[in-house]
């Protein structure tokens, strides 16, 4: 069979190398270049290269980043990210870009001040900026600013409450963004910081991104340091909280119960039933139920998980209960038996009622545990020395029969 071979003059189109990558850069008050950018190349050489192409010196002091929402720095360790046709912008260097906002958040102007604490939660976000920022002592910048910078502007608050608040907002935005990184730890903060911020639980109720970022914080506090969680548990209580999940907000809500299963996990043992019976005053459980689980709304995911989670560490405090077997000499639990089968059955035989024959009111016992559904009719005792359920079947058969005394005789029937 002959080859047939392609005309010399004809041309066969190659897929481009796959170390190149074609993009769009962008520059203020420039048209966008296209570019090809060899992925073997070092990245500094191809910002050279584009600032050269603006004529601009000192490249050095120049960076690339996502022309998107994250506007994200493209470095060394994530430039293989970079997909054909992406759109990339010219920027300042992380560094520069780090000094100048630790400088403008510190203007004496209220303007400035507020636009640059917005460009700081903004760009907190990108880790590359963040290590930048840390390193010029960022993080001890802000946690002055929550501690004594707010009261500089009291006076003016009545006048500039909406200013105050959102200054407030992008402060405790940016620190939360710049925690989440993990590059600093959670035991440096003083106790003035967390009596400020745990103030803000109470005092801007109202307010939903302050108290949203406040909460955030104590949540993180409690879980990454043993320390910070006694310091909070002193200055937050389970009835300061608790109002918080009567509201309409659901992501409100979801970081109030954070907070509360950060408290409950971070608790020492003999802490936990302590909290759990103040949960039970406070009818925590209700409270979820008719503001949560019966909102005209759907549960988010991670609603859900914390839920899941509350519902795991209440039932955790049972286990011990769970895994005890009944001592069937013991005459406290016996009796415990003996209150079952009388509500059930009648008021007015007690245990200790002397009528009628020895053999016959045991008969009568007998004929009344197998109605009751024990398994072991003579002796109903020996049905909780399997664990589990141990002693906590008892519990909540006892709940049962005192607190829904009718369900419990109809189940009796």
């Amino acid at each position: 069979c002959p080859v047939v071979l392609p005309p010399r003059n004809s041309s066969v189109a190659m897929p481009p190398p796959a170390d190149i990558v074609k993009v769009a850069i962008e520059w203020p008050g420039a048209f966008p270049k296209l570019m090809e950018i060899d992925q073997k190349k070092p990245l500094s050489s191809i910002i050279k290269e584009v600032c050269d192409g603006w004529s601009l010196a000192n490249h050095d002091q120049f960076a690339l980043q996502h022309a998107d929402s994250s506007n994200f720095y493209i470095t060394e360790k994530n430039r293989n990210e970079i997909k054909n046709g992406a759109i990339l912008r010219l920027t300042t260097s992380p560094a520069q870009n780090a000094q100048q906002l630790h400088e403008r958040i510190q203007s004496s102007s209220m303007d400035a001040k507020l636009e640059a604490l917005k460009d700081l939660a903004n760009y907190s976000r990108d880790v590359t900026f963040a290590q930048e920022f840390i390193n010029l002592d960022g993080i001890s910048l802000l946690t002055q600013m929550v501690e004594s910078g707010t009261e500089r502007y009291q006076k003016l608050q009545k006048i500039m409450k909406p200013c105050f608040g959102d200054m407030l907002s992008f402060t405790l935005t940016a620190f939360v963004e710049l925690m989440d990184h993990g590059i600093v730890s959670w035991d440096t903060f003083s106790v003035a910081f967390i009596k400020k911020i745990a103030s803000y639980v109470n005092k801007f109720a109202s307010d939903i991104s302050i108290l949203q970022r406040s909460l955030a914080i104590l949540e993180s506090m409690v879980l990454n340091s043993h320390d910070l969680y006694q310091k909070v548990a002193q200055e937050i209580t389970i009835g300061q909280l608790i109002p918080h999940l009567q509201g309409t907000d659901q992501e409100i809500q979801t970081y109030t119960i954070a907070v509360i299963n950060a408290l409950f996990l971070k608790a020492p043992d003999d802490k936990r039933q302590e909290m759990a019976n103040i949960l039970a005053q406070k009818q925590l459980r209700s409270i979820i139920l008719t503001h949560v689980i019966r909102a005209q709304r759907a549960i988010n995911n991670e609603m859900a998980h914390q839920l899941y989670v509350l519902q795991v560490l209440t039932f955790n405090l049972l286990e011990d209960r769970m895994m005890t077997k009944m001592d069937p000499q013991d005459q406290a639990q016996r009796d415990i038996i003996f209150e079952l089968r009388r509500i059930a059955f009648d008021a007015e035989s007690e245990p200790n009622n002397s009528s009628g024959s020895m053999e016959k009111r045991k008969s009568m016992y007998t004929r009344d545990y197998k109605k009751l559904g024990f398994i072991n009719h003579v002796n109903p005792a020996m049905d909780f020395t399997q664990t589990p359920p141990g002693m906590l079947a008892l519990d909540n058969m006892l709940y049962f029969a005192k607190h829904h005394q009718d369900a419990y005789i109809r189940v009796r029937l």
